[in-house]
């Protein structure tokens, strides 16, 4: 994934002038490797395409201000002290709202003399003081200096790039409700309101209304067969009668038509009991469908749900599900399972098929639940992370963490996992206590730390990071 930067090269004139032309050159090798397009003074811009005094500064925000639509983040390098009033007065010209990343490079045990010492690590502390006195927020590297051309210096930009991509995607996402929440699932409402103040848009459609336009779609409409061949491509699909694919199908088209008209980017679906009763069919392998190209889609109107899918999505920049918190595993205070009946991207699952909901079929007829998916998830690194409206309160909150799934022994229907997460019953009783709801979001990597960082620093949310030290 590309991403734009604002880069600022912090400079002092009684430092070695190579030390910036060698980090220019150094960066742009970098951004080259992570497809970084960097926004910067030229060297006929200023001496040396730096920024150290205010007529700097006010050609670097005036660049920066001209390009803001695309600039998606701000990285300050200093390959030496640089001067801090010159950064900060740029980044406060430039008028941008973007998450900004400090950055140090490393002076050499044996280059202490005037021709190559940096002093940065102290220019670091200097700036950042400045930036706080700005008032603005920033994030940092792990190490205090790293190299340009260092491993450690690209997982930092990385993360920081998944920064940049939840702050910038969250501020501006729209999201459809489709039809009402289940009456019994008190757990799914949330406040539009507080979204709405965040950011985030939620559009809304009654299901009386994509059940009649569905029914205006006419069976032999060349787009029906299209979307049952894309629905069969994806899932086996074997064991689905051909009323049920053209029911989805047909759904799927209301939607995709909804949600184009809208500009709208993920979802959160009524599931039962009006899904069945008055359509016939469940719609998850349509959902997972969704949340597979990159649209994610919740059931039960868990708007606050899609909300946790599209943060760690745009953090991982992989597909994302949501789940229960089903079961315990045994014995196993560290390990539980993850279920539903279920929507789950086919990223999540290896085996994916086309089956019924036998749960809810029980009480709605199994042949009204076809369209619900099964497999397993097999071993690997997962993110699972929660955000949830507190109405009391006024605030946004959400958790986040890092876990693994497991190979664990696991005998059941449905989209399912075995999840293993350090101090796991630490986690439960954080939930419990704090009145999140039962349903949690995952991802199949691990991005907990930008995503938090994202959630809680720039966009001022009540973050609980779930972290352990015998991972």
């Amino acid at each position: 994934m590309s991403i734009t930067l604002g880069v600022i090269l912090g400079n002092r004139d009684f430092f070695p002038d190579a030390l910036i032309s060698e980090a220019r050159r150094d960066l742009v090798a970098v951004f080259n490797a992570l497809s970084v397009e960097p926004i910067w003074l030229t060297q006929s811009d200023s001496k040396l395409g730096a920024v150290e005094t205010w007529t700097d500064a006010e050609k670097c925000g005036e660049l920066f201000r001209a390009n803001r639509s695309r600039i998606e983040g701000i990285l300050v390098c200093l390959p030496n002290f640089g001067d801090e009033k010159g950064v900060a007065d740029a980044i406060r010209l430039s008028e941008l709202n973007v998450p900004i990343l400090v950055h140090a490079c490393p002076d050499d045990l044996d280059q202490f003399g005037l021709e190559r010492r940096r002093d940065a690590y102290c220019g670091k502390i200097s700036v950042c003081n400045n930036l706080r006195q700005y008032g603005y927020k920033f994030s940092l590297t792990r190490n205090h200096t790293t190299a340009i051309h260092s491993e450690s210096f690209q997982q930092d930009l990385n993360n920081f790039f998944a920064v940049c991509r939840v702050v910038r995607g969250m501020w501006r996402v729209r999201i459809g409700a489709v039809g009402a929440r289940p009456n019994a699932f008190n757990t799914t409402r949330y406040s539009e309101k507080l979204l709405e103040a965040a950011g985030i848009s939620v559009n809304t459609i009654d299901l009386s209304e994509v059940f009649g336009n569905a029914a205006k779609i006419s069976t032999e409409d060349p787009r029906v067969k299209q979307r049952i061949d894309q629905i069969s491509n994806y899932a086996d699909s074997s064991s689905a009668p051909s009323e049920s694919l053209v029911k989805m199908a047909k759904f799927a088209l209301v939607i995709d038509d909804w949600m184009l008209s809208l500009g709208l980017t993920a979802t959160a679906i009524q599931c039962w009991s009006s899904m069945q009763n008055n359509f016939g069919v469940n719609v998850c392998t349509i959902m997972s469908m969704m949340s597979q190209q990159m649209m994610p889609s919740a059931c039960e109107v868990d708007i606050a749900g899609v909300v946790s899918m599209y943060a760690l999505q745009l953090a991982s920049g992989r597909p994302s599900a949501l789940v229960d918190w089903n079961n315990n595993y045994g014995s196993d205070p560290e390990k539980c399972v993850l279920f539903h009946c279920g929507n789950w991207a086919k990223d999540f699952l290896p085996d994916i098929r086309i089956g019924t909901a036998p749960i809810l079929g029980t009480m709605l007829g199994e042949e009204n639940t076809v369209g619900a998916l099964a497999g397993r998830t097999p071993a690997g690194p997962m993110t699972f992370g929660r955000v949830s409206t507190d109405d009391t309160s006024g605030k946004i909150q959400a958790y986040i963490g890092d876990a693994d799934f497991t190979d664990d022994p696991l005998d059941t229907f449905g989209t399912r996992a075995v999840v293993r997460i350090p101090q796991l019953q630490n986690l439960m009783q954080f939930i419990c206590l704090n009145g999140f709801e039962h349903h949690t979001a995952m991802t199949s990597s691990h991005c907990a730390a930008p995503a938090a960082e994202a959630l809680s620093k720039y966009l001022g949310w009540d973050v609980y990071h779930h972290v352990s030290t015998s991972r």
